[in-house]
């Protein structure tokens, strides 16, 4: 069993870049991205409908074009918000039918990293939606395993500047959040080169790197956070008007992501209910909500919590 520490932390931050400091050709990059977000950021604003579907699942939807984070919809038992935290046993489970129940269309998956509450629902929506699926190495490594459609996968690694019909993505590098007097998260790990066996137990899924990614649409910048860890030399002035973010982490660590980027609108709640629990009812804070609260009021921006399965539009 996870210690309950280690299980809040993966909890708190997702059971969750732009360049190499010092490479010339990356801050060119870089730059092109910038020029490119301001281009966008004066396109004409369109209504962006946010839905919850829990964790890190959203669905971001404008203009009849669907953007999905980490959809994981099945919700299995881990135990993860328990005192003695998650088993690592726990078995893998993935439900159509309840995924069908939400899920009709997508144009993108972003896969921000490679837990067990992100990850296994993604294969099925993707043949589902035939959506473009975004993940690094290892993230991809484990889709294939778990029978994604290869075709449909594209890896990223941070820097890449990708424009969709109606959409683009920018990827960020980024860090899992961590905790307790050791500084860990449950299932570290990387699994690069050739697919593993098929993942049975949520300990096989492994965090893998983290990604971050900023989605504009609508002509709203949207940063997409699955954790509270960041990487400030990545996000370092990053202009956006919406943050996706997460309780927990290491004390300070929201406070110091909004110092880092430029003043931002409004801060979204997410990865903030125990989900063990139902979908369909609503959403039980673990703990960290009202600190999330504080340093989005402390920094002037708006705060958004939006239940299960509810929306917000922007």
């Amino acid at each position: 069993m996870l210690a309950g520490a280690t299980a809040a932390a993966v909890g708190a931050a997702g059971a969750v870049g732009l360049r190499a400091a010092g490479s010339a050709d990356a801050a060119q990059g870089g730059a092109a991205q910038t020029a490119a977000a301001q281009a966008e950021a004066g396109a004409e604003r369109q209504p962006v409908e946010f839905t919850w579907w829990g964790n890190h699942a959203w669905q971001i939807r404008s203009g009849g074009k669907v953007v999905l984070t980490d959809p994981w919809l099945t919700r299995f038992h881990t135990g993860t918000y328990t005192a003695e935290g998650a088993d690592p046993k726990t078995k893998i489970i993935s439900k159509p039918s309840v995924i069908d129940r939400y899920v009709t269309t997508a144009d993108a998956i972003l896969v921000h990293h490679g837990h067990y509450d992100h990850l296994p629902d993604v294969p099925y929506i993707a043949r589902k939606t035939k959506a473009t699926v975004l993940g690094n190495e290892t993230h991809l490594n484990l889709l294939r395993a778990l029978r994604a459609p290869s075709e449909q996968l594209s890896q990223v690694t941070g820097g890449e500047y990708l424009p969709f019909e109606g959409f683009t993505i920018e990827v960020f590098r980024s860090l899992h959040s961590c905790g307790g007097t050791r500084h860990q998260f449950a299932y570290p790990g990387t699994r690069p080169g050739a697919v593993p066996p098929k993942p049975r137990t949520i300990d096989d899924l492994v965090e893998g790197g983290t990604l971050a990614y900023v989605i504009t649409i609508g002509g709203l910048r949207i940063l997409s956070l699955s954790t509270a860890g960041f990487d400030p030399v990545a996000l370092k002035d990053l202009q956006v008007d919406v943050v996706l973010a997460a309780p927990g982490g290491e004390p300070g660590v929201m406070d110091r992501l909004l110092q880092t980027i430029k003043p931002v609108k409004t801060v979204i709640a997410t990865h903030w209910d125990d989900f063990d629990q139902p979908l369909e009812k609503p959403a039980i804070d673990w703990g960290g909500l009202g600190k999330l609260r504080a340093s989005a009021t402390a920094a002037g921006s708006s705060f958004v919590v939006v239940d299960h399965l509810q929306s917000t539009t922007l």
